[in-house]
């Protein structure tokens, strides 16, 4: 196999993953850094070009230039396009030293003789400077799921190849000239090793973008865009799913805005949706970082406190009421404050979903009925009042 035919499959899968990258960018403008991605493999087209224009140079210096930064630009541009889409800065300051340095060493490099180690491994250093920032930069972002791991591996592999180019020119022996490189065992090799890498990391990258935009995509869907808690459907998948765990610790605790019908009629639907907004963020403050909040309801939210009883919840409840109801929000334009009432019950298993919610909502009409702005716990759970005495 001969090192032209390994660089057009390069061209043709640089074509296919700019082609795959544009069209998810194109297609889904959640996918951050998408095209970022389409122009780092478009980058790797032109690089690939420039390969062959090689042969045909009286003078290589200048074409053998080009293929030297467009491929470390091909390389910036798919950082920048991970870094996106990771959801962390792009590493500026070390991308900068590194075309800065490489841009000085443009003229040291090509000074020396082709084919010297001295030379292959000044040419390859800072390609394995930016590919370990790959996998440090997406180390860095705290995702740690099997195809992120995956992907660090992947951009250490390169990292290494890249290092370990100029040793195995030296094995098997390189070309006098630039213009001769392609005719070279070192090149097929040096080629067919990119080839797999490539192909390998950008399956990875795709396989990761469509993990990503699909996890986005269903909490999109199971969210509520007013109150940014999770809508009935989002709460009731993922209570579903903590009950399933098995923990017999848990609270849900149903709360409702007291009187809501009169804040629309007599401040407007603005600032109806002011309160439902703040009332949310207040649930949210409060909670523990592994409850499950949802707005159920028009004025309706459900609280799943995991690995919690009857008393937390209540606390919990409690908190909320006396907080809620000391808010003053003038940047509605109300001149009056609000309150809701909340109801509380345990979970008692064998118990599902419905039946425990029915009982937060039994203890929630409590509150109402008894003049609102209060909590009250399912009556099931109350502890057993003593035995009046014999006289």
């Amino acid at each position: 196999m001969t090192a032209a035919f390994v660089l057009g499959i390069n061209m043709s899968v640089a074509g296919i993953f700019a082609v795959a990258f544009a069209v998810v960018a194109v297609t889904n403008r959640m996918a951050r850094g998408a095209w970022w991605l389409a122009l780092g493999c478009g980058m790797g087209i032109v690089n690939v070009g420039l390969e062959f224009l090689l042969r045909q140079q009286t003078d290589p210096v200048p074409v053998s230039v080009g293929i030297f930064l467009v491929f470390l630009s091909a390389l910036s541009f798919a950082l920048i396009g991970v870094a996106r889409h990771y959801r962390v800065e792009p590493p500026w300051t070390a991308m900068t030293v590194i075309w800065i340095a490489t841009v000085l060493l443009v003229p040291v490099i090509f000074s020396m003789t082709y084919g010297s180690l001295a030379r292959l491994t000044l040419y390859q250093l800072p390609y394995f400077v930016m590919q370990a920032l790959f996998g440090a930069m997406i180390w860095r972002s705290g995702r740690r799921q099997p195809l992120d791991l995956l992907l660090v591996a992947l951009q250490a592999v390169s990292a290494l190849i890249y290092l370990l180019k100029p040793l195995f020119a030296m094995m098997v022996g390189t070309a006098r000239t630039p213009q001769d490189y392609m005719a070279t065992t070192y090149a097929a090799i040096s080629q067919s090793g990119s080839v797999v890498v490539l192909m390998a990391t950008g399956l990875v990258m795709l396989l990761v973008t469509m993990r990503d935009t699909t996890a986005e995509m269903i909490a999109r869907s199971e969210t509520d865009p007013l109150s940014g808690v999770l809508n009935r459907r989002g709460f009731e998948s993922h209570a579903e799913q903590a009950l399933a765990r098995g923990d017999d610790d848990m609270v849900l605790i149903a709360a409702d805005l007291d009187h809501f019908k009169q804040i629309n009629d007599s401040f407007g639907h603005a600032a109806g949706d002011g309160v439902i907004a703040h009332f949310a963020a207040m649930l949210t403050n409060a909670a523990p970082p592994d409850a499950i909040i949802g707005r159920v309801g028009g004025e309706e939210f459900a609280v799943l406190l995991p690995a919690a009883l009857l008393s937390d919840g209540r606390l919990y409840a409690e908190a909320v009421r006396a907080a809620f109801a000391a808010a003053q929000l003038p940047v509605l334009g109300v001149d009056r404050r609000f309150t809701a009432s909340f109801g509380v019950a345990q979970l008692m298993r064998p118990e599902n979903l419905p039946g425990l919610m029915h009982r937060a909502d039994t203890a929630l009409y409590r509150a109402k009925a008894n003049g609102r702005n209060q909590v009250r716990v399912a009556i099931g759970e109350l502890a057993p009042a003593p035995a009046l005495g014999v006289a």
